[in-house]
């Protein structure tokens, strides 16, 4: 009895200082990557002409506007729902029941909201880059304008803020300080449509599938033209393929803790530590996709790489002249 209650203790401690060291570092790596994200986008998107040689990245400006809408939900993801999920797993932080409301319901609010918003976005993008590489004209007649691209990001903000408006109701406080969903109905419809469907399974296929399709009519189109822009094409599908792949990774875990939390909701789990320490990671995996994406981009794409270094003011070699009395050259001196 001794031996089992000292091992979930220690469980419980390796639990709590990964959640805290892991946690803040991501937190301090998401809110540079995320600002530099929206600063490079915006930049992007506003400049009519660049006047680099990468300018044909920017051919089109619906990815980018996508991409930095995600980039802003991805912000607000790391600045209160993660900042929280450290206070609560890794300081054992308990709610009490004037915090109901700011920790519990409208933080699940906002963390589901805005990842929505995030996924959907970077969705949207990868379908914009399928339109336009794709050799059907009227695919690519489909690509919408930078006007109704605005009105379908609105859309997708407004819808999905209603959607999950029940969230703020169906969440309580537990008699043990934590935040749970007592109706029964809603429970299986936040575990298997929100949770599993909508932050899992769809964007996880969307992305697999049109990231696939785009790479494949690139790679046909540069057989007969091997312009400029498609490798700006191509750059952009490879970084997007890449975020569905980080989508997967944190993904899947999240979605076993919480199919798991249903199953065995109402029995006594021996291996409670253990399963914490389960949480405590999937937490992290789950927010691996708003705070890795701007480092995506960098890796991935050489214009972003470029448009970076552009920001980052680099010192310059001054060259300093003596002439010399005997001589009518000048010795340079480094």
């Amino acid at each position: 009895m001794y031996s089992s209650q000292t091992t979930d203790q220690k469980f419980n401690m390796i639990a709590r200082r990964i959640m805290i060291f892991f946690g803040i570092l991501m937190c301090i790596l998401g809110l540079i990557g995320n600002c530099l994200n929206i600063f490079i986008f915006t930049v992007w998107y506003r400049s009519r002409k660049s006047p680099n040689k990468f300018s044909n990245f920017n051919r089109s400006r619906n990815s980018l506007l996508y991409l930095l809408v995600s980039s802003f939900a991805n912000l607000i993801i790391i600045i209160y729902p993660l900042s929280t999920r450290i206070l609560f797993d890794g300081y054992q932080y308990h709610i009490n029941e004037p915090q109901i409301f700011i920790f519990c319901k409208f933080r699940y609010y906002i963390l589901h909201t805005f990842y929505l918003i995030s996924l959907t976005t970077i969705c949207m993008a990868t379908f914009d880059r399928y339109l336009i590489s794709s050799r059907n004209a009227h695919l690519r007649e489909l690509n919408s304008t930078k006007k109704q691209t605005i009105v379908i990001i609105v859309f997708i903000c407004l819808f999905i803020g209603l959607h999950n408006i029940p969230i703020v109701f169906h969440f309580n406080l537990s008699f043990n300080g934590e935040c749970l969903i007592f109706s029964s109905a809603y429970s299986y419809y936040y575990l298997y449509i929100v949770r599993i469907s909508l932050e899992g399974l769809i964007p996880i296929l969307f992305l697999s599938l049109f990231g696939i399709l785009t790479f494949k009519q690139l790679r046909i189109l540069e057989k007969h033209n091997a312009s400029n822009h498609l490798n700006s094409d191509r750059q952009v599908a490879r970084m997007l393929l890449l975020i569905s792949i980080t989508i997967i990774i944190s993904s899947i875990p999240n979605c076993i803790e919480h199919v798991y939390e249903i199953v065995f909701s109402y029995e006594d789990r021996r291996h409670s530590s253990s399963f914490f320490l389960f949480h405590v990671i999937s937490s992290i995996l789950f927010y691996m996709n708003p705070v890795m994406s701007f480092y995506i981009f960098y890796i991935s794409t050489p214009n972003f790489r470029h448009q970076l270094r552009c920001f980052i003011p680099h010192k310059k070699t001054v060259k300093y002249f003596v002439k010399q009395e005997d001589s009518s050259k000048s010795v340079p001196l480094t």
